[in-house]
């Protein structure tokens, strides 16, 4: 049963969950393809560091969209699935909004949880790049599975 804690502080035995969570964000084959880590900040808070690559343009010199999209919806995701200890989350919607092209650099998906707790979770996310400008922004709904987190191979902690 995910925890009633709302302080954006690790309530107590939250820890192995989020390491957990950490440990399935890096298993997952897709992650291979950008130098990218997720980090579980508190309850309802991640950050994803990752660099873009010119291999990610698109054909006027600026990060394809599905950049904007993949970091924006994981980093949403993972900020809700911070609150939901038993099962893995699906993405049941997205919205995003582009402000600003993207170049090759270092930037910085930010992930927060706003509201829902049992069935359905929202969350919202922004993209911030290495000079500070924020160049993208998106709200994403998220519902329960039936795929348990424990059954995932990805899903491990690492101590306590």
């Amino acid at each position: 049963m995910p925890t009633t804690v709302t302080s954006p502080e690790t309530p107590s035995g939250a820890g192995p969950h989020y390491r957990a969570l950490e440990s399935l964000y890096s298993s997952a084959p897709v992650n291979a393809l950008f130098d990218s880590r997720l980090d579980i900040v508190g309850e309802g808070q991640t950050r994803i560091e990752f660099t873009v690559t010119e291999a990610a343009y698109h054909a006027a010199g600026a990060a394809h969209g599905t950049i904007y999209f993949k970091m924006l919806d994981d980093a949403a995701f993972y900020a809700a699935n911070t609150l939901v200890t038993d099962r893995f989350l699906l993405t049941t919607s997205f919205n995003l909004h582009f402000t600003k092209p993207v170049k090759a650099g270092k930037v910085l998906a930010e992930g927060r949880w706003v509201s829902g707790r049992r069935r359905v979770l929202v969350a919202e996310s922004r993209l911030v790049d290495g000079e500070g400008d924020e160049v993208g922004r998106g709200t994403g709904t998220f519902m329960r599975s039936r795929i348990a987190l424990s059954s995932l191979p990805g899903y491990r902690s690492h101590g306590g």
